[in-house]
């Protein structure tokens, strides 16, 4: 199979990256940031591309566009399984969940399951944090069971509490301070999502892979 690859320009210090496949966007942006190209400033992956920031002293971005168009298709996937190549335990991370949100019934009832087959589910998930949005800290994990695919609420909260474990269209994500969402909420965590005083602020980085572990209340 073919995959096109298409590499815009993104003003004068950055390229946009669309790969050529969904599966690749993750590896792809590991691919990138490991170029030899002491230029590239900074990859940030997100939904559906991969943002590549340049020194333009270093680098000219049309530079760098032919090298990404110049990778290999990355064929690691994307859901949120780790691959044996780029997973260590350091890498992993595991949350611990007061399983009570309020909408545990609702995502029951859209997957046709009790609420303890969705903590099961989600439980046995492997994530992995595919990038980062929304709020400072705000991770938008892939991998979770297609069970639990629930839609996002009609007409959002004005007030979601922090560390509030939810999920909405195929993603997971854990809320790092109170805001506004709409998500449904199956869970809390006291775990710190977002710290400036650690080396890397975002506890669940892009690339991190991560876990759920029921807590007792």
């Amino acid at each position: 199979m073919t995959i096109t690859r298409r590499v815009l320009p993104y003003g004068d210090r950055a390229v946009l990256v669309e790969p050529g496949a969904a599966d690749e966007l993750a590896a792809l942006a590991r691919a990138i940031a490991t170029l030899p190209a002491p230029g590239i400033v900074d990859v940030v992956p997100a939904a559906c591309t991969v943002l590549v920031v340049v020194d333009p002293r270093r680098i000219e971005p049309r530079v760098v566009a032919d090298l990404v168009l110049g990778l290999a298709p990355a064929h690691a996937t994307d859901d949120g399984s780790p691959d044996d190549e780029v997973t260590t335990a350091a890498d992993l991370v595991v949350i611990d969940v007061v399983y009570d949100g309020e909408d545990l019934d609702l995502v029951a009832a859209h997957a046709g399951i009790d609420v303890d087959e969705v903590i099961r589910r989600h439980e046995a998930s492997r994530y992995r944090s595919r990038f980062c949005g929304f709020a400072p800290g705000f991770a938008y994990l892939a991998g979770g069971d297609p069970c639990l695919t629930v839609p996002r609420l009609a007409t959002p909260r004005t007030r979601v509490p922090a560390g509030s474990v939810a999920l909405a269209a195929g993603w997971c994500g854990v809320y790092p301070r109170e805001m506004p969402g709409g998500w449904l909420l199956i869970g809390r965590t006291d775990a710190p999502l977002w710290d400036l005083a650690r080396e890397r602020p975002a506890l669940l980085a892009p690339g991190t892979n991560v876990r759920f572990r029921r807590r007792p209340t």
